[in-house]
């Protein structure tokens, strides 16, 4: 039943389809954080599961075979595909803390290296102001204290009192609400298995979805929000930005901008459950239920490899 453990290897290549249609029908704050926790979820049963399917390969080697006290060979099916498998986890487990490691240290540098940037500007109220004709615009995570919402004068000049407001109560909505903690969260589960980091993009699109929700409620003006929306991205269309491309730092101008806009034009989303939600919720489910009994499997082939139990 080894085929237990390979099921929650698969089960995340359904979350991308589900995931649009979550961010596209659900309310977004909800859509933020059932997206995201969905991701993890599921990236922790991968690598889980392949810590699981290492065992038949990590107890063929004597050292470890004396230390678990094992009396007999573990049978965890055919012995070519049991040790393939085992030997094909093991690669991918290396690559992916290999991945892990070095884009986690590369994020690292630059979130270090936006600090670096504004470490010299003074701020009011978390507001920083950079001194460049480039418009940007961004909240920029703390790494000790509390974050700072980052704004050029470029981007100052290129829209009305009412838009800067816009874009001021956006970027200050995703430090409230810790976006980028999902947004490190998702990024971190994308680097664990290919399909998950084809959710990113979903989550980041919640995020600022989230965001122009609370601006649009604090000005009291839909059509306002949509208009600074449109002109700010309009505004630094062309441009890298200034913060190393960090996927912690949250911009108003990033995402599938038209729908954004066709979204703040509609009726504000109500709260309700829809079946994108309950299939994610299931999907996480039946990754858990595998993983679980994959485990326990296992485990029950470990002890009768110790002789605790007869074989059957």
């Amino acid at each position: 039943m080894i085929a237990l453990l390979l099921v929650p290897l698969l089960l995340p290549w359904f979350l991308p389809p589900l995931a649009r249609r979550t961010a596209a029908r659900v309310r977004p704050e909800v859509a933020l954080g059932t997206i995201t926790a969905a991701s993890v979820v599921l990236a922790a049963g991968v690598v889980v599961c392949l810590g699981f399917l290492l065992l038949p390969l990590a107890l063929t080697i004597p050292p470890v075979v004396a230390l678990v006290h094992l009396v007999q060979p573990l049978r965890a099916g055919p012995v070519h595909l049991a040790l393939g498998v085992s030997v094909l986890a093991a690669g991918t487990a290396a690559v992916i803390a290999v991945i892990v490691m070095r884009r986690g240290l590369a994020e690292a540098q630059r979130l270090r290296s936006a600090h670096g940037d504004i470490a010299h500007l003074p701020h009011a109220a978390g507001l920083c102001v950079l001194d460049d004709p480039r418009p940007d615009a961004y909240a920029l995570p703390g790494l000790k204290g509390p974050g700072r919402v980052v704004v050029t004068s470029g981007m100052l000049r290129s829209l009305d009192p009412g838009e800067r407001e816009v874009l001021l109560v956006h970027e200050r909505a995703h430090l409230a609400s810790r976006h980028y903690l999902f947004l490190a969260a998702a990024q971190l589960a994308g680097w664990c298995h290919p399909a998950l980091a084809a959710v990113v993009p979903q989550v980041s699109f919640a995020a600022e979805r989230a965001a122009d929700e609370c601006a649009a409620r604090a000005t009291g003006s839909r059509a306002l929000t949509a208009r600074a929306v449109g002109r700010a991205a309009l505004a630094a269309s062309g441009g890298t930005g200034r913060a190393g491309g960090s996927v912690l730092v949250a911009r108003a101008v990033t995402g599938p901008v038209p729908a954004r806009v066709k979204a703040l034009l509609a009726q504000a989303p109500a709260r309700r459950v829809a079946p994108a939600l309950l299939a994610v919720a299931l999907l996480c489910s039946a990754a858990g239920a595998s993983s679980l009994a994959g485990a326990v499997w296992l485990h029950r082939g470990v002890e009768i490899a110790q002789g605790e139990h007869p074989a059957d």
